[in-house]
């Protein structure tokens, strides 16, 4: 999706979406609300929940378009709104204690066939901020700078952040298949 045309499809359909026009907002959900759904899965590591973080995220969309200067940054922005979304849910759940409930892995490989179930697996076993890292950077292809315009910190806290996920992953990787 994150070509050069889808570009700037996204770009327009934000220009127009900020100029009230509801169905390119429907356009721009409808392109973005798989994608968005599965990286809050990743996250979290419910389905369900991910519907409730991409819910919450959508408002926050609605809320904010308007405020969106430059469309070309849609793309970091929305994952950032996901990510703030899905931190405040696992935070939540932390507080309540509630388990988090695993994804069913049927269900899973139906929506997400990128993703192993064992890579699945060993995602949800990071912690939040390696989780978060290694998801936009690899499997939602976000290059360095974008990362850090999601995560708001520098490119060089990335490139640190990043060496530590992979060395965190490494770890678990090898414990779980050892």
């Amino acid at each position: 999706m994150h070509d050069a045309t889808g570009q700037l499809v996204d770009e327009l359909l934000v220009m127009e979406a900020q100029s009230g026009n509801a169905k390119a907002f429907e356009a721009l959900v409808s392109r973005w609300q798989k994608r968005l759904w599965q990286y809050a899965r990743r996250l979290t590591g419910s389905s369900e929940a991910a519907w409730d973080v991409t819910q919450e995220s959508w408002l926050g969309v609605v809320r904010g378009l308007r405020k969106l200067n430059d469309p070309a940054r849609l793309r970091p922005w929305l994952y950032r709104i996901v990510t703030n979304k899905a931190n405040d849910w696992i935070r939540s759940v932390a507080q309540t204690r509630a388990p988090v409930v695993a994804s069913d892995p049927a269900s899973d490989d139906t929506l997400d066939v990128d993703v192993s179930a064992d890579l699945q697996s060993v995602l949800r076993q990071l912690a939040v901020r390696s989780r978060v890292v290694l998801t936009l950077y690899y499997l939602e292809g976000l290059g360095l700078s974008e990362v850090a315009r999601v995560l708001d910190v520098p490119a060089g806290t990335v490139k640190s952040r990043l060496f530590h996920a992979r060395n965190e992953f490494k770890e678990i990787w090898q414990q779980s298949t050892g």
